[in-house]
């Protein structure tokens, strides 16, 4: 929080002259140390600290959710497919960005019940109202997150550590990507392996017929296509992704 704090200070350099000349212009930006050493942050610099906040959010979503398995998933299976371009990065996208909101649901609820409401009511101090808010992210990052991967960046941080839950944020965050590319490759590559045997068997047809000008892939899509559909693809590929973080 002092760094974000520094930096909200610095960003005062780009104010004119005039403003910070005036009277009063600088006491909204004060901080506050209560009895018990914790410390208050005025409704000016809060709102700065959201404002910041708000860059690193797309970060955020993508790294510390289920986004990023659930979107290399989708372009594996259309590169399984054959498809180039359908469907378009900005269907895979928002099919990752809405499927990541199911999965979350939980645990922004809790965010929201811990944290949010009790800050928004002016029950809780902002400090407060991020370290609980935090907590439930952690659990869900530590339930998807490899003990290999965790061990790993501990060892490279030199962290010591007597329980998973006291591995720093700093630590858990590259620790859950690295699990979470695993286990999406790990699930495109059973995806793969049907389609992969129709291309094979498809290509093996021509080379026998002495069609070897002509593309196996342009032969191969309409099968894949259709087995694709027959066994209701979609269903499948959205309830594996959901089943994969525990929610059935």
């Amino acid at each position: 929080m002092n760094k974000v704090l520094l930096l909200l200070l610095s960003s005062l350099l780009f104010f004119s002259p005039s403003l910070l000349a005036e009277p009063g212009a600088l006491s909204a930006l004060t901080v506050t140390t209560n009895a018990g050493g914790d410390q208050e942050y005025s409704v000016t610099l809060q709102v700065l600290a959201f404002m910041t906040a708000l860059s690193f959010l797309p970060a955020m979503l993508i790294l510390m959710t289920s986004f990023t398995r659930i979107v290399v998933v989708m372009s594996i299976l259309r590169q399984a497919l054959g498809l180039q371009q359908t469907p378009s990065n900005q269907v895979i996208n928002g099919i990752a960005l809405f499927l990541t909101f199911f999965i979350m649901t939980p645990v922004f609820d809790k965010i929201n019940e811990s944290a949010l409401q009790p800050y928004l009511n002016e029950n809780m101090p902002i400090a407060e109202a991020l370290e609980l808010g935090k907590q439930p992210m952690m659990e869900f990052m530590l339930s998807q997150t490899r003990l290999k991967d965790l061990e790993t960046f501990l060892e490279i941080a030199n962290v010591q550590v007597d329980t998973p839950e006291e591995v720093p944020i700093t630590v858990l965050i590259p620790a859950f990507v690295t699990s979470e590319l695993k286990t999406a490759f790990q699930i495109g590559f059973m995806i793969f392996i049907p389609f992969l045997i129709i291309d094979l068997v498809v290509a093996s047809i021509l080379m026998a017929m002495g069609m070897m000008m002509l593309s196996p892939m342009i032969v191969s899509l309409p099968f894949k296509l259709m087995l694709f559909v027959l066994v209701d693809g979609w269903n499948l590929i959205m309830g594996s992704l959901a089943n994969s973080f525990g929610l059935l």
